[in-house]
């Protein structure tokens, strides 16, 4: 049975009755298909009426799934073919926190970048656990150029939980290194489509997410800071994390509601982990939509409503 969170045990115990079930007629032969269809349409209305009523902390929860698909699984699912992975930021090394190269979109050559997690214990330590020091905001940007050289759209899939806050990431200019992003991003001449598919955390995310389009799936989360971590601020404890979350406005539909973002896509029933292939399928079509919309526009509309969009964010009038 695949891994469940906390909140998700009336689901659970659906599926634990449905695997003894499932047991008893391999054993006896009984034809149990009624009792399994049941069981069935009672986990998914189980589903729909938790995942219809989540709290902020509990999208918190879902982001992070384990079993959640990271950046390299949907490259592979929107590349018809081998993506070819590109390495490198010429200056340090390789971050393999943060990873790049074309791939071919339904015929179209696309810039695919983001942030990898990694899928088991010893992948989470070679990746970093999906923060990038200041060489993989570097890479990515080389990438984002080399793709405007040959005037190629450009995808990123956003899921970190920070930049890497170590000593030497910021010997190194973590923080200049994200800043560069920013402004080089702003004046792409190229489409530019950014995904939060998991965590967005910070100036971590920041740093390859100003785009043209800036999307989220339902079950994820884009932040100054994580529940914990403004919890510790705010009341010297984790403890609080709950009320920190709802208070940030965090979940895509408060981000969509403040105008932070340009739009939600919807996820599987269940969240994106428990059905991949559909999740992949859903993106996929939002990519090459929101691609064939920017078509329309010359480069230099594009940069000029990606910018007036970010500095309308946060703009007050009275």
């Amino acid at each position: 049975m695949a891994t469940m969170l906390d909140f998700e045990k009336p689901i659970s115990d659906l599926l634990e009755q449905r695997e003894k079930v499932e047991q008893v007629a391999a054993k006896s032969g009984v034809d149990v298909s009624k009792t399994i269809k049941d069981l069935d349409d009672k986990i998914k209305t189980a589903r729909k009426e938790l995942y219809d009523n989540l709290t902020p902390w509990q999208r918190v929860m879902v982001s992070r799934h384990p079993d959640r698909p990271y950046a390299i699984s949907y490259i592979n699912a929107l590349s018809d073919n081998t993506w070819i992975e590109l390495h490198g930021d010429r200056t340090v090394k390789d971050d393999k926190a943060m990873v790049g190269g074309f791939g071919s979109l339904d015929g179209r050559t696309v810039m695919f970048i983001g942030q990898q997690k990694g899928i088991n214990t010893k992948m989470r330590q070679y990746r970093n656990f999906g923060m990038p020091n200041p060489e993989g905001y570097r890479k990515a940007l080389r990438l984002m150029k080399l793709a405007e050289k040959f005037n190629k759209p450009i995808v990123t899939f956003i899921d970190t939980p920070g930049a890497y806050p170590g000593l030497e990431a910021e010997e190194r200019g973590q923080g200049e290194a994200i800043a560069r992003n920013l402004i080089e991003m702003a004046q792409l001449k190229v489409p530019v489509i950014c995904v939060i598919i998991g965590e967005g955390a910070s100036g971590g995310a920041l740093g390859i997410g100003i785009g043209d389009k800036v999307l989220m799936l339902e079950n994820t989360w884009y932040s100054v800071i994580s529940p914990e971590s403004c919890s510790s601020i705010l009341w010297r404890s984790w403890d609080f994390k709950e009320r920190a979350a709802e208070a940030l406005k965090l979940t895509a539909s408060d981000m969509y509601a403040n105008k932070l973002v340009d739009g939600i896509i919807k996820e599987p029933l269940g969240g994106a982990h428990t059905n991949i292939p559909e999740a992949h399928k859903i993106v996929k079509a939002e990519v090459k939509k929101q691609l064939e919309k920017l078509d329309a526009l010359t480069p230099d509309q594009r940069i000029d409503k990606r910018i007036k969009k970010f500095c309308a964010m946060g703009v007050v009038t009275e």
